[in-house]
């Protein structure tokens, strides 16, 4: 069947509502940024609370990195069971609860357990808004609207990392100081509760996806939905037979559809698998989690520690912004080479850097010169990393499946990122105990090898509509 194409000026014309749309499913991005770097300010408090070491510390943080993969790979099955947006509410009351919770837990091991709560919801919550913004988006914008959702979730980072600065202060500078009676850090995971409630609010006020409402037989819904995301001169008869015939030529996916080729899955799932990983194994939330740690590692108290991780989470606002701008004007590919190039040279740098460490522990120390090249290297590659992987990796997660697999797959290529992210996470404080320096090497090369990558593996999605996706 041909493929049609919305008018560009009826895009245009409904782009203010389409906007709405967009910006409230990624809000989910938000909660999944805050929830994720809102740690990096509690770390040093849990610590001195609970009287646990790295070990420990490093468990809890990365245990909800675990739910985040369990979370990520039911989405797909909720979303075309529940639908979109039922889904978005479903993470909704999971982000609420956890954030209350995590507030008020008696031992460490139940702080574990509302962080895997959490993590499910951020699993979901990665998954449901590229998917549902996908999904939505007149193909002249999907870029910059899926761009959404990377936006929402910087956004979340420096929201939390400004939350944390602030009740750190306000504690008087020890995350262990209290405010109304409670501890710092237990503010800072409590807070959550109330952007999980906006996103519960928002969620309830944008329509169904009507590639969902078509596949539940709900068309006259769809045609609606489409009218107004697409605008009154779109063919609303030809858009809807199109999507009908790509979804009953199909049928519900299951794992076994992903099967196929030489190495089990098939090449696009193992394409959409391996971005997932590159954008991990680079160490790019080191930064977002551990930032903190990582600056009092080598001599900065904690106050100023939380400062510089708020300057990071701005830096990463200012190149998220910058890629929402490109990715719909260069494509995808060029700004994902151009990030790995940067992101190779400035890690390289910083392990350059650290390799000049002295001390280890609380007693660790780095001469004024060599911490701020390191201080300088880390915002780069914070600005390398969000102007190219930490938005275009959603943009084609969103894009590069075919309909017959694309939520499914997105699930298992998000559950690989998170379990990824894990790896990274629950390593890291015993790595940098080890050789910060040789860390750091390890994430460049990463970021090294991701350059060929993208060149032989990932093909542009720039201007495809989601129907002509294989």
């Amino acid at each position: 069947m041909a493929t049609t194409h919305p008018p560009k000026d009826a895009g245009e014309a409904h782009l203010g509502h389409v906007v709405f749309i967009s910006a409230a499913a990624a809000m989910g991005g938000f909660l999944f940024g805050y929830d994720s770097a809102v740690i990096n300010g509690a770390v040093t408090g849990i610590q001195k609370h609970f009287e646990v070491g790295n070990g420990e510390t490093a468990f809890v943080v990365a245990i909800a990195l675990l739910g985040s993969a369990g979370g990520a790979m039911t989405a797909g099955w909720l979303a075309d069971h529940l639908g979109r947006v039922r889904t978005m509410l479903l993470a909704a009351v999971l982000f609420a609860i956890s954030g209350v919770g995590s507030m008020f837990p008696p031992t460490i091991q139940v702080l574990a357990l509302w962080r895997v709560v959490g993590g499910v919801a951020i699993g979901i919550a990665s998954v449901i808004a590229p998917t549902y913004i996908a999904e939505v988006a007149p193909t002249a914008y999907r870029g910059r609207l899926a761009s959404f959702q990377q936006m929402a979730i910087v956004l979340g980072i420096t929201v939390s990392q400004l939350a944390n600065y602030a009740l750190n202060e306000a504690a008087g500078g020890e995350s262990t100081g209290h405010l109304a009676g409670i501890q710092a850090w237990q503010w800072m995971l409590g807070v959550e509760t109330v952007p999980a409630l906006v996103y519960g609010l928002m969620a309830l006020a944008i329509p169904e996806s009507p590639r969902y409402l078509i596949a539940a037989g709900r068309e006259d819904e769809a045609r609606e939905v489409l009218r107004e995301v697409e605008g009154e001169g779109v063919d609303l008869d030809a858009r809807t037979a199109e999507i009908r015939a790509v979804l009953q030529s199909t049928h519900k996916p299951r794992l076994r559809d992903l099967l196929g080729g030489r190495f089990g899955l098939l090449p696009i799932v193992w394409i959409g698998i391996g971005a997932s990983v590159f954008q991990q194994f680079v160490g790019i939330n080191v930064i977002f989690y551990y930032s903190s740690f990582l600056w009092q590692s080598v001599g900065i108290d904690e106050s100023n520690s939380l400062l510089i991780s708020l300057s990071t989470s701005i830096v990463n606002v200012i190149g998220t912004v910058l890629a929402m701008t490109l990715v719909d004007r260069i494509g995808r590919k060029p700004l994902a080479l151009a990030g790995s190039v940067g992101m190779a040279i400035s890690l390289g740098v910083a392990a350059w850097a650290f390799s000049f460490r002295e001390g280890t522990g609380d007693t660790a120390t780095l001469a004024d010169s060599y911490a701020t090249t390191a201080l300088v290297a880390a915002h780069v590659f914070v600005f390398c990393f969000a102007f190219s992987w930490g938005v275009v990796v959603w943009v084609l997660l969103g894009e590069m499946f075919p309909n017959r697999i694309r939520a499914l797959a997105l699930s298992v290529a998000a559950s690989a990122q998170w379990i990824a992210n894990w790896a990274i996470t629950v390593t890291f404080p015993d790595l940098a105990d080890w050789n910060l320096s040789a860390t750091y090497v390890i994430y460049a090369f990463f970021a090294l090898l991701s350059i060929p990558f993208v060149a032989f593996c990932i093909k542009e999605t720039k201007g495809r509509t989601l129907e002509s996706m294989g």
